[in-house]
């Protein structure tokens, strides 16, 4: 029952029906027992800086955010978490003893779904895309292992630029180049992630990056896409007798992380867990 002592965690995007972190949040809060309620808002980007001082005005604990804020909204927030200033995009801000500051679960999220796999370190793993994603996900990866990192993006210059930031910031070294390099470089990659939309709804159909016969089975593959549950990189990826990643898993421990940030409690990740499939 909402009352007037439920404590508020909002989601700030442009769209959020889409979203499947109020099925996943409210779960974990109705599992606990936590008076609690996550509210998805839809916020137009002209309307990004009044949204921020709309939550501090009206006692919101703190709110997720998503596309396309996650860049913008660092202007708006007094106090921002290191590695999130370092990545450059915040997903999870929590609003106490009147400061809101900002955070990054997004690389946390995508590594600890590896984890559950396979062993990162001294692996090398291909990422493919250099946008927001494939930029939280390489901080993550260098900053806590040893790995040979090489971003493929269909416009190299962009993967170029990233790889210069990463190296400037990190002080460590990596390669970069285009999609035409994947055929040659995955046979002797341990783990390949995609961050781009390629295969995600209503786009289906596009066309996979590898097909199955491209695909060496030792290689451990992860899609950040998650709906659908199962892309057609994954589909292809499984014929080949390869180790899948569920883009869900990413969104679910990016979840978990934030649910800590704001409750400083471990949220009950099975419930999560059941929540996001039976929302699928």
């Amino acid at each position: 029952m909402i009352t007037g002592k439920t404590k508020i965690i909002g989601l700030f995007g442009n769209p959020v029906g889409h979203s499947l972190s109020p099925a996943m949040h409210n779960a974990a809060f109705n599992y606990e027992k936590m008076d609690y309620v996550y509210v998805p808002f839809n916020v137009k980007p002209e309307y990004l800086k009044e949204a921020t001082q709309g939550a501090f005005a009206l006692n919101i604990r703190g709110y997720n955010v998503t596309i396309p804020h996650k860049t913008r909204i660092i202007d708006y927030l007094p106090e921002v978490d290191p590695t999130a200033a370092l990545i450059g995009a915040v997903n999870t801000v929590k609003i106490q003893d009147g400061v809101s500051k900002g955070y990054n679960t997004d690389g946390i999220g995508a590594i600890k779904a590896i984890e559950e796999i396979t062993p990162i370190s001294n692996k090398k793993v291909i990422i493919l895309g250099a946008g927001g994603a494939s930029r939280a996900v390489s901080f993550q990866l260098l900053s806590s292992y040893e790995v040979e990192l090489l971003i493929l993006n269909r416009t190299p210059e962009k993967a170029f630029e990233l790889k210069s930031d990463l190296e400037s910031n990190l002080k460590t070294t990596l390669s970069t180049g285009g999609f035409e390099l994947l055929l040659e470089e995955i046979e002797s990659a341990d783990i390949l992630i995609n961050t781009t939309p390629r295969g995600m709804h209503p786009h289906e159909d596009d066309e996979p990056f590898l097909k199955a016969r491209d695909i060496p089975s030792h290689v451990v593959v992860n899609d950040l896409v998650y709906n659908p549950l199962e892309t057609g990189l994954i589909k292809e990826a499984t014929k080949a007798g390869a180790t899948t990643i569920s883009g869900l898993k990413m969104l679910l421990y990016q979840g978990v992380e934030a649910f800590k940030i704001w409750t400083g409690q471990e949220p009950p990740v099975d419930i999560m867990e059941k929540a996001l499939y039976d929302f699928l």
